[in-house]
Formats: structure tokens, C-alpha cells, sequence
């Protein structure tokens, strides 16, 4: 796509499926991994903070830079509808895996589960958004 064209404005399902594939790519090996599971077990509030705010500024400066190519402008709204839907969908996405693998607790300890989802959606947040911009700018 030549670079003066703009990014698509609205979601559809196409980005869904592009989000969802990258964040399902990145959370699969980690969600297999006892040492996420153990990590997020003795993960402090204040860090688990850390990991949310460091997930969505990476993701954020990534849209920023390579989907948007830092032209933004008249284009805020679908900017931060792209970040904040990747970063949902990651979520849920996330949260889907681990179920899968029974290793989502949300009847019997919900505050582990969440820091579970959390921790490895950090990286399964760049996989949705990398994988979403591949067919943009």
C-alpha cells in the first residue's frame, strides 16, 4: 500500500481476526509456561501496574509509528480505537487460552486469573498489533 494512503478508520473483521491471530501467536508459548504461571502468582499490585501501562505505550508508540506512520491528526479517534481495541482483544484473547488450559482461576482466585491475563498479554499485545498493521500504511 503506498505510504500517502490512509489507514482505515473503522474496525472490521478483518483487524478483529489480524488482532486476535497476532495475540493468540504471542500468548500461546507463554501461556504454556509454568514460570508465567508461578510469576504471576507473586507479582506485586504496583508491577502488574507497570505491565499494563508499559503493554499499552509500547503498542501505542508501535500504532503510532508504523500504523499510522505518526500522522495521527485528523485521525485521533481510529488511533486510539485501534490501541484500545488490541489491547481488549488481547485480553480476551488471553483469557481464552488460559481457559483452555485450565489455568485461569476466575471462580476460585479471580485476582490471579487477572494477573495472569495481564502478564501475558504484555507480550501477546505487540504480537495483535504487529500482525494488524501488516496490511496498513
Amino acid at each position: 500500500m503506498p505510504n500517502n494512503q490512509p489507514v482505515k478508520p473503522n474496525f472490521n473483521a478483518e483487524d478483529i481476526g489480524q488482532i486476535a491471530v497476532g495475540a493468540f501467536a504471542l500468548s500461546v508459548p507463554i501461556a504454556f509456561s509454568e514460570e508465567a504461571w508461578r510469576l504471576s502468582a507473586s507479582l506485586p499490585t504496583l508491577n502488574l501496574v507497570l505491565v499494563v501501562v508499559l503493554s499499552l505505550a509500547f503498542i501505542t508508540l508501535f500504532a503510532y509509528q508504523s500504523v499510522f506512520q505518526a500522522n495521527i491528526v485528523k485521525r485521533r479517534r481510529a488511533f486510539l480505537l485501534r490501541v484500545i481495541a488490541a489491547y481488549i482483544l488481547t485480553l480476551l484473547v488471553v483469557s481464552i487460552v488460559l481457559l483452555a488450559l485450565n489455568k485461569l482461576p476466575l471462580i476460585t482466585d479471580p485476582i490471579l486469573a487477572l494477573k495472569r491475563i495481564i502478564l501475558i498479554a504484555m507480550p501477546a499485545s505487540m504480537g495483535a498489533i504487529i500482525v494488524d498493521s501488516f496490511d496498513k500504511e
